[in-house]
């Protein structure tokens, strides 16, 4: 017998009639039929009884009590007359003898109805978020989380990788995103930093000699939210092996994955393994984008050649100088490439079409634009008269046929690529067709570039990270600083899982020689020096013999996000922050008193307003 109660709400079931039970939990909801006769709905963690109140003394009981009250509930199981196959314990109620107030609500009216609470606004379900976790919807994402977390974490123990914590408190070093910085009271004007990522850490354990670790580590990172990234903390399956290759690290998480999706995913259908590999740039040309969505079938084509200087100006390959008084003083090249995504059985209306791109030109920054190939194979429609003096070699360039409709993208490779990727990801959505959405598409993003030009600096800098092997090792760097290879075409051993268009992780073997570490240091104007002062603790071991290691880190809250089917990452946290990175809730962040300030040494310099 547990405390306060013979029985879960959940747990009672027809073979239970006549029993005595004491049940305790919240007050859903109350339906009074008259003065002797109401219906009221017990929920606990486990789910819902219906208890029948059948005399006037106990529904004035009843009715005194606020809902969300919790309470206790004495009486005896009966068969319902009037059975909800939808409901767990739907073929029984309870006659009540007495019920006891365990916690009074006290308020007759709630910020929101419990059961209804996710149609409430942001802020409400935010700072009562103890009221919306009571939503049987909300909770069950919670419990998902947990058991998800489980099942990760049984199977990493299965393949022999070791659970160890890393520090929380450590020292700040530059990873990509803004730190969250920690005063030290026994050091002045000193600071620790919440660790972005275990990354260090976890490379200095294979130095240790650890073999194979991982952890469900939180991560802390001062970025903006967005709807697959919550802003201050999240957290990831953090892995790394020694003596370990790029295939090595997929093998495994081929291996963990599939089952976890398989068991507790909305969906029943997932990728198998192996998963589809995609170099980075046949990604970016394909897809438009290094996070692909593989449920839909839609991908972009190249039109430049067919459609360049075809007379529609934003197509122009070449643009007039013009001086300050307004007089062209001649032209430039523009550098401009055209992308398709063509869609087939296509029949949205022209407010649809123009609902439609204004969303993707919100999205990409850049204006698209379109035709469609009428049943004569004529175009029509949008810029239909600039593609009609060459539409031969439209159509034959892109396979067109009739009913097709032609989404187009321009301007720099890079602008042209990321619409193309928009409009593949809006058009294939919206249109019947050419998604299969219940299910789970994985694939592997590899073969990313080391370098890139940067668009502030105009030199060359890391693309992403620069613990990445070097694919071809010191060879290829050496022969870069020769002039014998542009650094622009060196790829990393770096690798990013990705699921339904949502980056789960990123990976890489790492940079775990020196004399390697340093090189691609100095391709971007470090020295080593700078390698030194930035990552001493990282660079000293590794001149104390490192394995090679290779590993990765999947978002936990993106992959329960995936799993449960929700489009917000605050639907699977239990107490996330708002997208100003405020917990409504606490009154996070907040003021401290000077007597704290004084303790740390420091001292507040607001802007004025």
């Amino acid at each position: 017998m547990m405390q306060s109660r013979t029985h879960t709400c959940g747990e009672l079931r027809l073979s239970d009639a006549g029993k005595q039970v004491t049940l305790a939990g919240w007050l859903e909801n109350m339906r009074a039929v008259s003065a002797n006769l109401g219906f009221i709905v017990l929920r606990d963690f486990y789910g819902t009884t219906q208890i029948v109140a059948e005399t006037e003394e106990m529904m004035q009981q009843f009715r005194a009590i606020n809902k969300e009250s919790t309470i206790q509930v004495t009486g005896v199981v009966r068969e319902r007359s009037s059975k909800n196959p939808k409901q767990a314990t739907g073929e029984i109620e309870i006659v009540p003898e007495s019920v006891k107030v365990l916690g009074r609500c006290i308020y007759n009216e709630l910020p929101f109805e419990v059961n209804r609470s996710r149609e409430a606004d942001e802020m409400a379900r935010l700072k009562y978020r103890y009221l919306d976790l009571r939503n049987p919807e909300l909770k069950n994402n919670i419990i998902l989380r947990s058991n998800v977390i489980a099942a990760i974490r049984s199977a990493m123990i299965e393949h022999n990788f070791l659970e160890i914590t890393t520090p929380i408190l450590t020292a700040s070093s530059p990873e990509g995103a803004r730190d969250y910085l920690v005063p030290a009271r026994k050091h002045p004007g000193k600071f620790y930093a919440l660790p972005q990522a275990p990354q260090q850490f976890k490379q200095l354990l294979m130095v240790s000699g650890i073999d194979r670790y991982f952890q469900i580590a939180p991560c802390f990172r001062d970025e903006d939210a967005r709807g697959d990234r919550s802003p201050g903390e999240f957290y990831q399956l953090d892995m790394e092996m020694a003596f370990a290759s790029q295939e090595d690290v997929f093998e495994i998480l081929e291996d963990v994955l599939p089952p976890i999706f398989a068991k507790y995913g909305k969906y029943d259908r997932a990728s198998a393994a192996p998963f589809m590999r995609i170099p980075y740039l046949e990604a970016m040309e394909k897809y438009g984008t290094d996070k692909p969505d593989l449920r839909i079938d839609l991908t972009v084509q190249d039109a430049t050649e067919v459609l360049i200087d075809c007379g529609f100006p934003p197509f122009a390959s070449t643009r007039d100088i013009t001086a300050e008084d307004g007089t062209v003083t001649g032209t430039e090249k523009t550098n401009t490439v055209v992308k398709a995504v063509v869609v087939s059985g296509f029949e949205g209306t022209r407010k649809f079409i123009d609902k439609t791109l204004s969303d993707v030109e919100v999205q990409a920054g850049a204006k698209p634009y379109w035709f469609r190939i009428d049943e004569n194979m004529e175009a029509v429609g949008g810029i239909a008269k600039f593609v009609a003096p060459v539409k031969e070699a439209v159509i034959a360039a892109l396979g067109l046929k009739a009913g097709d409709f032609v989404a187009l993208s321009c301007g720099t490779l890079q602008q042209a690529q990321k619409t193309a990727g928009v409009l593949v990801k809006t058009l294939g959505a919206a249109v019947p067709g050419h998604m299969g959405k219940e299910q789970y598409a994985f694939c592997w993003i590899v073969d990313f570039p080391m370098y890139e030009i940067g668009e502030e600096s105009g030199e060359l800098e890391f693309c992403h990270n620069p613990f990445s092997m070097p694919s071809g090792g010191l060879d290829v760097l050496l022969a870069a600083e020769r002039g014998e290879v542009d650094p622009l075409t060196i790829t990393a051993d770096q690798y990013d899982l990705v699921c339904n268009g949502v980056e789960l992780s990123s990976g890489a073997v790492r940079n775990h020689d020196p004399e390697i570490m340093i090189k691609a240091f100095e391709m971007v104007r470090l020295g080593e020096e700078d390698v030194k002062k930035k990552f001493p603790a990282m660079y000293n071991a590794f001149c104390y013999g490192a394995p090679p290691h290779a590993g990765i880190a999947p978002g936990i809250d993106r992959m329960v996000m995936l799993l449960a089917g929700e489009e917000s990452i605050r639907e699977i946290i239990p107490f996330p922050m708002n997208k100003n990175a405020q917990d409504v809730l606490m009154g996070a962040p907040s003021e401290v008193t000077q007597a704290q300030l004084d303790e740390l040494h420091i001292k507040i310099d607001l802007p004025e307003e």
